[in-house]
């Protein structure tokens, strides 16, 4: 599995995003290029999941514009997103990967041997005839990031993919993502774990009420952080 040719740059363009009476995204502009795993953290209610849910067009901009390599409005064929909590089909583990191959509209005589090699990717081989909700949290995730693997995306976006996995699932779930950014395929991520953030990021996204508060390679933000806020997050303390 390669990614195809790759659609980026992702551009946001004085984006806002309301719901309800409050602005998830407020005025936020952000250029996101190919290259290692782009990490975006902040305090909850940053924005976080909303700028990785407009990303994939699950959600439109209220005001603003979103383009990917200067189309705006393009369709989302060459994107996948994985969710903190995925929902698994209640069917195997093979036929779980199986449906996300058909929806993708990959001819039948290849799904055999794409579903070995995605199995082999998550770790999961000897998994394809077990139920794919009774595998463990961790399993689950690996799982899930098989599926979305299977669309074949240039561009992978995770919403805190570990947030609740032990430290063996995390490192399992970390070491796939790695795996992924190392065969071109363009990782964002959302984390709130800052030693995460260190251990994947090439670049971080810090947001701050809705808004880019800061963006830097991962070295020099958490070496040098420019703003108060992300010295104040970096800190632990209270972002306000």
């Amino acid at each position: 599995m390669h990614a195809p040719p790759s659609d980026l740059p992702l551009q946001f363009d004085d984006v806002t995003v309301v719901t309800g009476a409050v602005n998830a995204l407020d005025r936020l502009s952000l250029v996101i290029r190919p290259g290692a795993p782009t990490l975006v953290i902040g305090p909850n209610g940053s924005g976080k999941t909303t700028l990785l849910r407009l990303a994939m067009g699950l959600v439109p901009p209220s005001r603003g514009k979103v383009s990917w390599g200067g189309v705006a409005g393009a369709a989302p064929n060459r994107r996948a997103i994985v969710f903190q909590r995925p929902v698994m089909l209640r069917r195997s583990v093979a036929a779980n990967i199986r449906y996300a191959l058909q929806a993708a509209d990959v001819p039948n005589e290849k799904h055999d041997a794409r579903i070995a090699e995605l199995l082999e990717l998550v770790g999961l081989e000897g998994f394809a005839d077990r139920p794919a909700r009774r595998l463990s949290g961790g399993e689950q995730q690996r799982l899930a990031l098989a599926r979305a693997l299977a669309r074949e995306p240039t561009v992978l976006f995770l919403d805190e993919p570990t947030a609740s996995l032990d430290p063996a699932a995390t490192k399992a779930v970390e070491d796939i993502i790695r795996a992924i950014a190392a065969r071109g395929i363009k990782v964002v991520m959302a984390t709130h774990d800052l030693g995460e953030a260190k251990r994947l990021a090439g670049d971080i996204v810090f947001l701050h009420r809705g808004r880019v508060a800061e963006t830097a390679s991962a070295d020099a933000f958490f070496h040098s952080p420019r703003t108060h806020e992300a010295r104040t997050f970096l800190a632990g303390d209270l972002v306000l």
